[in-house]
């Protein structure tokens, strides 16, 4: 099932967006556990592509992260 895509601006909370509330589906409200891609626009911009299990509904989020993250 094809999905439409749209691009939604959020500000996120923490620089992880896995410590803020998660999406849910515009279309039907239900609850969204994980990106299904994710991708690297810029060194701080990280955009995910969203799709609802429920209704197929689909839109990509934009999160700019503050601080890299290096290994030790």
């Amino acid at each position: 099932m094809p999905a439409v895509a749209e691009v939604m601006s959020t500000v996120a909370c923490n620089p992880s967006p896995r410590g803020c509330d998660l999406p849910t589906c515009p279309v039907c409200a239900d609850s969204m556990v994980a990106a299904e891609g994710s991708a690297y626009l810029s060194e701080n911009v990280i955009s995910y592509l969203w799709t609802c299990d429920t209704c197929g509904y689909g839109f990509v989020t934009k999160h700019a992260v503050s601080k890299r993250f290096v290994c030790n």
